[in-house]
């Protein structure tokens, strides 16, 4: 009873933050890369979820989820089940809400890479794969490992868009934010405390890992 939520947040938020890291790192490629008509109006869209509350995200999920849209028809179809209040649910409702972190974090990482060092590996006879593999990755490294670390963190503590579009079933769709909720709300403070320890001390680890508080190294 008590690992299950534990157990469902980070296997909800290892599946969530590795879609989110790779969904996130192309998108901030492509539109690193690309100048447009409308690229402020697109990137206002993809960055809309951090600023909205989570319930409306959560509303507008399941809106789009929903049997009566045909997203939802399509997916209950090819899933034999109803998207809604399933895990997959909560998966998507992690992958949206952190999706804008990764985006800015790996557009401002890709946008600091000199593009003169990209254009001589490409004079070279390099192709676009091993020019983003050998030159363009280890040049945005620190901005990938806190991309995906801050989608860790994220999806682990999302609350307001998972109980709209997954619901808070136990062993099912119950994670750690929805699971203290229900403890305080039962008035099992303990269990509460016991729950927030264990959410507090993965963000302080995650953080930790991240270098976040580090000062810039100094240089000899």
């Amino acid at each position: 009873m008590f690992w299950m939520p534990v157990w469902l947040s980070i296997k909800t938020s290892l599946l969530s933050s590795m879609i989110t890291f790779i969904l996130g790192t192309a998108a901030a490629r492509w539109m690193s890369r690309r100048r447009f008509a409308g690229k402020t109006a697109v990137e206002t869209l993809l960055m809309l979820p951090l600023v909205l509350p989570p319930t409306v995200v959560g509303f507008l999920l399941l809106v789009i989820l929903g049997r009566n849209s045909w997203v939802g028809t399509a997916a209950e179809w090819l899933f034999a089940r109803p998207v809604v209040f399933s895990w997959g649910a909560a998966v998507i409702a992690a992958i949206v809400v952190s999706f804008p972190l990764v985006y800015q974090s790996m557009r401002v990482g890709f946008e600091s890479v000199d593009d003169e060092l990209e254009d001589s590996a490409r004079s070279a006879g390099a192709g676009e794969w091993q020019v983003f593999r050998w030159i363009t990755l280890p040049l945005v490294r620190r901005a990938a490992v806190s991309a995906y670390i801050l989608a860790f963190a994220r999806g682990l503590g999302e609350f307001g868009a998972t109980w709209m579009v997954a619901g808070n079933i136990p062993g099912v769709t119950q994670t750690l934010p929805t699971a203290i909720y229900v403890a305080v709300s039962n008035g099992d403070s303990r269990l509460a405390w016991a729950w927030t320890g264990m959410i507090v001390l993965f963000s302080w680890l995650l953080l930790a890992a991240s270098g976040t508080g580090r000062g810039p190294r100094k240089r000899d």
